[in-house]
């Protein structure tokens, strides 16, 4: 396990926290990891955070398969130094391009848990079905997959939320707002449930919630992707242990602060309280 994470050299980066603290790390393009790093420090406090972002070279969806791949890899790389018991990849498109040669790369000594949109529980209740996705992801081999593995006999209608994952990253309330009014207009009356196909729309759930109407059960993923990553760590969930927090913050590999816009988000914000006098923050 050492060789697969690396012992660390003199210019490598040192997390604050005390080396007995287990680590988790998560790695997507951007702000998309904030929701699944909030769900595993709620159901497990006590495990410290290493969060690798991609500003440099996000988004992804746009990219070739084997582009992913590579600024994946890298961002995760970045993350060994600080000893992680294992890595999130909390992005879509980097788990169907990236997550089998991370598992190459790094298992059995640094477990890698990726993530997949929740069509399954979705679909388990009949339909109609609703996924919001980028525009790549709709348009994708990968959905009709999970389609045709999960809800082949649900009605489900793929919807491209153009310019959300962009909106929630520039914090731009107005375009959030208008990115979502736009996927609400082209999501068909009468859709039961709603899977978000990315990782970021999960920040924003509750204007979801508001732009759809009563009657639409909206499916996510952090807390089922947390309860795998403490499996495969070997731990339980237990909320009352002593907190830990965020530990590191890495931009495209740079380490920096936290940046207080996080706080614009209600994830983003639990993290920030967690790393409260343990961190610089950023504005």
């Amino acid at each position: 396990m050492d060789a697969a994470r690396g012992e660390g050299g003199a210019d490598e980066p040192r997390a604050e926290a005390s080396q007995s603290t287990r680590r988790v790390a998560f790695v997507d393009s951007g702000l998309g990891l904030l929701g699944y790093a909030d769900a595993l420090h709620t159901l497990r406090p006590d495990l410290g955070l290493v969060l690798s972002l991609d500003p440099d070279n996000m988004p992804y969806g746009p990219r070739t398969p084997g582009e992913v791949q590579r600024l994946i890899l890298a961002s995760a790389r970045a993350t060994l130094p600080y000893r992680p018991d294992a890595i999130v990849v909390a992005c879509n498109t980097a788990s169907v391009h990236g997550l089998d040669a991370l598992r190459a790369e790094l298992e059995p000594g640094v477990p890698v848990v990726g993530t997949v949109p929740a069509i399954r529980p979705a679909a388990a209740g009949g339909g109609p079905v609703a996924v919001w996705a980028t525009a790549a992801t709709t348009s994708s081999d990968y959905l009709r997959g999970l389609v045709d593995a999960f809800a082949a006999d649900v009605e489900t209608y793929p919807v491209a939320a153009l310019g959300l994952a962009e909106a929630i990253e520039s914090g731009d309330d107005r375009s959030i707002d208008d990115c979502i009014a736009y996927a609400a207009s082209h999501t068909p009356a009468g859709v039961r449930a709603l899977v978000l196909g990315c990782t970021h729309y999960g920040l924003v759930v509750d204007r979801v919630v508001a732009a759809l109407g009563d009657g639409v059960t909206v499916f996510d993923s952090p807390v089922a992707v947390a309860r795998q990553t403490l499996r495969r760590i070997g731990l339980e969930p237990d909320p009352s242990v002593p907190e830990a927090g965020v530990d590191a913050v890495l931009m495209s590999g740079r380490a920096g602060p936290l940046p207080t816009s996080w706080g614009a988000f209600p994830a983003g914000e639990r993290l920030l309280r967690s790393a409260a006098g343990r961190h610089t923050l950023s504005s």
